[in-house]
């Protein structure tokens, strides 16, 4: 039954099926063919994936990520991040790195920052004689820090359906967000170079220049840290936090910004609906699929697959990272969150690993998946918007790929990187 589910579900989305319906029609033989489950199993289980406090968490994320872009918030830190790196070789280049770790406190969407920054940074890189495909490989790139700094709306669908503290994952994408950052921006660095990419400002800025854009700033950039400190504390759990952060969005756009007005805010809200939609039926029928392949016991034959291969920890860590590599280069990265992670998340904790340092490595593993061929979401955004041809675009990502892959390393040898600030703090 199990090969059948599988061989349905590509099949689906071989003859283009968007990935939503894909997984609830894979799940209809073993509905029929048990013979012991009515079908409206299915429809009950669909319901049951959306009753989730914790859940509740995506939408007031996403809102508040899209009124804080209609606010003017966007446009200040993007004028704080060209006064901070734009004197560096590859000036914009580099302001899009650090703005994708700004924006991570926002969007919590690698999608959206990658989408974003194309149609706002894109046509200024061109400009500047940036080719198009090192144009969209840095834009892409870049956008993986947003899904690993808090609010990570794919950290947040991991604790979720995996039952792992999303506070405790918060705290744990922070250290990894920051080495990723800089990662990416020696490597930004050394092809700007390598290309003659001049910088974007003729010389350092003042600092008084560099004052006043963070006063302008400094409302963005403070919710990171009140995030930190909320769960430190125990202020709010992260569902809370994403309804003071959607509160604290509309009071900085009345208030203090004074640019929020009804047709921002209605723009915002079509934006929010429009994503959550997406989003949520995803989350119903990964649910019907997932308790599919739950009755079919595919959790425990594959931890039994894997165990019987090998029970070095380290070969089984190997293993399963293979499979999230090659399923993040077909599925969408939320579908992929929903459906895979919780098949091999047991055979990884039954290794003895640590679930919250796994949540980082996988998170960021399918959001990798999102930048690859054949079905990078994050690479087709990207390309379609800055009009560049896929294989243009892979060929300048090679430098940025090999990045990625050391960061990895390091991240998967050092688990202290993920691991230090949520057991020093929590």
């Amino acid at each position: 039954m199990l090969l059948l589910i599988a061989a349905l579900f590509a099949l689906f989305l071989f003859i283009g099926q968007p990935v939503a319906f894909a997984l609830g029609l894979a799940a209809i033989p073993v509905f029929i063919l048990s013979g012991t489950m009515p079908p409206t199993v299915a429809v009950q289980k669909m319901v049951a994936a959306t009753q989730s406090f914790p859940l509740l968490a995506v939408p007031f994320f996403i809102l508040a990520g899209n009124l804080m872009n209609v606010t003017g918030i966007t446009d200040r830190l993007v004028t704080f991040s060209r006064l901070l790196t734009g004197w560096l070789a590859g000036g914009l280049a580099q302001v899009s790195i650090v703005l994708s770790f700004m924006m991570g406190g926002i969007s919590g969407s690698a999608v959206a920052d990658a989408s974003m920054e194309s149609r706002l940074l894109g046509p200024s890189m061109i400009a500047q004689g940036y080719s198009r495909p090192v144009t969209a490989a840095i834009l892409a790139f870049g956008s993986i820090i947003t899904a690993t700094i808090p609010p990570s709306i794919g950290l947040i669908l991991f604790g979720y359906i995996n039952e792992v503290s999303i506070g405790r994952l918060f705290l744990a994408g922070v250290l990894p967000g920051i080495v990723l950052t800089i990662v990416l921006m020696a490597t930004t660095w050394l092809v700007a170079r390598r290309n003659g990419y001049a910088p974007d400002l003729a010389s350092l800025p003042r600092g008084s220049e560099l004052w006043a854009s963070f006063k302008e700033s400094v409302w963005a950039l403070m919710f990171p840290v009140i995030l930190i400190v909320g769960f430190r504390f125990g202020i709010f759990t992260a569902t809370e936090a994403g309804a003071f952060l959607v509160v604290y969005a509309l009071a900085v756009g009345v208030f203090v910004y004074r640019e929020l007005t009804v047709a921002r805010a209605l723009e915002a809200l079509r934006a929010s609906v429009s994503d959550l939609g997406m989003i949520m039926l995803l989350i119903m029928m990964a649910g019907v699929l997932g308790y599919a392949i739950t009755i079919e016991r595919a959790p425990q034959q594959i931890t039994e697959f894997v165990t019987h291969l090998s029970h070095n920890p380290a070969v089984i860590l190997v293993l399963v990272m293979g499979v999230l590599v090659v399923s993040g280069m077909f599925l969408e990265g939320a579908a992929n969150i929903l459906l895979v992670t919780p098949i091999i998340m047991p055979v990884v904790t039954a290794a003895g690993f640590d679930p919250i340092h796994m949540g980082i490595l996988m998170v960021f593993l399918i959001n990798l998946g999102g930048l690859t061929p054949p079905v990078g979401v994050i690479m087709f955004s990207v390309c379609g918007i800055l009009d560049v041809k896929t294989g243009a675009y892979t060929r300048a990502s090679m430098p940025f790929f090999l990045a990625l892959f050391v960061f990895f390393i390091l991240l998967v040898l050092v688990p202290g990187i993920s691991t230090s600030l949520p057991r020093l703090l929590m």
